[in-house]
């Protein structure tokens, strides 16, 4: 009777156990990010959301995202309210939604994507405390929030063990209005330069 050497035994093994595998490949993720936005050298906000992608071909996902932005004022307008007793700033909840393409290995991946969607722009003043004057002028500014395009791209990698991942990225937002608040821009434009931290899982 004639046997197998060894290492064909080992990798029919491997082509078995491997199929499962193949079929199981997660087809979809959700994540929780934070990110810091970047609006001068002394000027920085918090941006908070969640996304989810959902693969077309292994490197081509639809992405869903929605989320707060901090602040949407330029680098410019941050630096000379900066210097007023009262702060001022243009917050937004916005939502989007788009393509990424990723690459590289099935632990470090790189990715680039682009989407589009709609921003809810809430201004706002701060460094007034919180009691009714507060209260009083950010209600009078609700009055005042509108809802405009936004378009992002950005890019980062994900680091990837089973299920879990952690993405670390790159996104530039750009608010497209044409209202009062684009005046408070001094020419340049509405927007956001974000680098954040995102856990997820896969499946």
């Amino acid at each position: 009777m004639r046997t197998l050497p060894l290492p064909a035994i080992l990798i029919a093994a491997l082509f078995v156990m491997a199929s499962p595998a193949s079929a199981q490949e997660p087809r979809a993720a959700v994540q929780g990010f934070g990110g810091l936005g970047m609006g001068s050298l002394t000027t920085t906000n918090t941006n908070f959301g969640g996304v989810v992608t959902a693969h077309l071909t292994p490197n081509v996902q639809l992405v869903g995202e929605a989320g707060r932005i901090g602040n949407l004022l330029p680098s410019t307008t941050q630096t000379l309210l900066a210097l007023s007793p009262v702060g001022f700033g243009v917050s937004a909840w916005y939502g989007e939604g788009g393509v990424r393409v990723t690459g590289g290995s099935s632990i470090a991946r790189p990715y680039a994507e682009a989407t589009i969607g709609i921003a809810r722009l809430q201004p706002q003043v701060t460094s007034i405390g919180s009691g009714l004057p507060a209260v009083i002028a950010n209600a009078g500014l609700s009055l005042l929030s509108r809802t405009d395009p936004i378009a992002s791209v950005g890019g980062g990698v994900t680091l990837q063990g089973g299920p879990l991942f952690v993405d670390v990225g790159y996104r530039h937002r750009r608010v497209f209005s044409d209202s009062w608040v684009q005046t408070l821009a001094l020419g340049g434009a509405l927007g956001s330069n974000e680098v954040r931290l995102g856990f997820g899982v896969r499946f």
